[in-house]
């Protein structure tokens, strides 16, 4: 099976599995207990708390707090500032936002916030002239992700930051789930407050996350109960995902795999834009304002759904877009705030790689692709002059 899907989740790594696995079967004790097992268990949550903060650059370890996922720390960060913050109930974020923030905010307007709503252009980049006219006295959250899920496409963030510190109040709320373990981050350059992060992007197992709580910011406990990481989250702490997601990140920290899939994924979308007449790109053609792992291809004239279904048979696996939004037959919010046309947004499909992907994988990727789409483009519902046009470009 050839797995390009790395942006929905990511395989855990061998040496991962392997960091993780004593605290599965021979070492089980409590964190909080008092004796030599817990205890043994605690500085492993601790070792792997500066793993975390020493590969997105914090300041200090005591700023990550271990969460089950990053829609926790999204909403934990949003949420409880909001909650702590009563006269400050205007949100700031974008059109493109991951679901764990966008429809956070939807639900934040019911409860009486407004939320002002950043849009982005075709290339799907912010207009931060934009960002400077939205913020206000009682503005309470700025939240931009650093990279879209579905896109690639990177966002400014230390010039985003720099903006709402100099213009207002507001702490600044970063989703970073998709950036962390594929760009270079360093928190302490930036006027980041909160960033959220997941595991299972990065080669960590599913359900754990980190939360980055910028020393000075003050969250109210996203769960109540006991004094688990200092009193900010209760619950019995999951110490194999923990050390694994440290271990995930130490492994992140190795740029030449980095550049290895860079080259893959360069390959791959060139060879489709190229070679497939009814593709195109979404997303900007600037390849340093994208995530080096991810290709957002439309293939005009054919549903997306069935490319994903013909590619599977082949044993490759893709997405349509966000897994998230995965069952739902509408088009993706993201490639509707590009204004993408409906004939090429139904067919998008995204390629996301990651370390384990080679390159006879990619080859034969690109084998199988052009004459799947030729045979879905024939058999296309869509409009029989747009189709023959296609056709003809072929």
């Amino acid at each position: 099976m050839i797995y390009l899907d790395n942006n929905a989740t990511t395989r855990v790594a061998p040496e991962v599995f392997e960091a993780m696995r004593p605290y599965l079967t021979e070492t089980y004790g409590n964190p909080s207990s008092a004796h030599s097992m817990g205890q043994h268990m605690k500085a492993a949550i601790e070792h792997a708390r500066e793993q975390v903060a020493e590969l997105i650059g914090a300041s200090d370890p005591s700023e990550i707090v271990f969460t089950s996922c990053g829609s926790e720390s999204d909403n934990w960060a949003i949420g409880g500032f909001l909650e702590q913050n009563p006269n400050r109930r205007h949100i700031i974020t974008t059109r493109v936002e991951h679901e764990a923030v966008r429809n956070l905010c939807e639900h934040l307007t019911e409860l009486g916030c407004e939320v002002t709503w950043l849009e982005v252009d075709e290339s799907g980049e912010l207009n931060i002239a934009d960002l400077r006219k939205a913020l206000r006295r009682n503005t309470g959250v700025v939240s931009v992700m650093m990279a879209n899920n579905e896109t690639g496409v990177l966002f400014p963030i230390e010039e985003i930051g720099k903006i709402v510190r100099e213009n207002s109040d507001a702490v600044f709320h970063v989703d970073g789930v998709q950036a962390v373990g594929k760009i270079p981050i360093n928190l302490k350059e930036t006027n980041v407050d909160l960033f959220a992060l997941s595991g299972h992007k990065l080669h960590a197992p599913q359900g754990i996350g980190a939360l980055y709580i910028r020393n000075g910011v003050s969250l109210p406990p996203f769960i109540l109960g006991g004094g688990q990481e200092s009193g900010r989250r209760a619950g019995t702490s999951a110490v194999p995902n923990i050390v694994a997601l440290g271990a995930a990140c130490a492994l992140a920290r190795n740029s030449e795999v980095h550049e290895a899939i860079e080259c893959l994924r360069n390959k791959l979308e060139d060879t489709i834009l190229s070679q497939i007449p009814n593709a195109r790109l979404n997303g900007t053609a600037d390849r340093s304002k994208r995530l080096p792992n991810t290709s957002n291809i439309s293939f005009e004239y054919v549903e997306g759904e069935n490319i994903l279904v013909h590619l599977d048979r082949v044993g490759i696996c893709v997405s349509t877009g966000s897994a998230c939004h995965s069952t739902t037959k509408e088009s993706s919010p993201t490639l509707r705030a590009m204004n993408v046309p409906y004939t090429a947004a139904q067919g998008s499909i995204r390629f996301s790689l990651g370390r384990y992907t080679t390159e006879e994988e990619i080859d034969y990727t690109l084998k199988v692709l052009p004459e799947i789409i030729g045979k879905l483009v024939e058999m296309s519902p869509y409009d029989q002059e747009l189709k023959a046009l296609t056709m003809r470009q072929r």
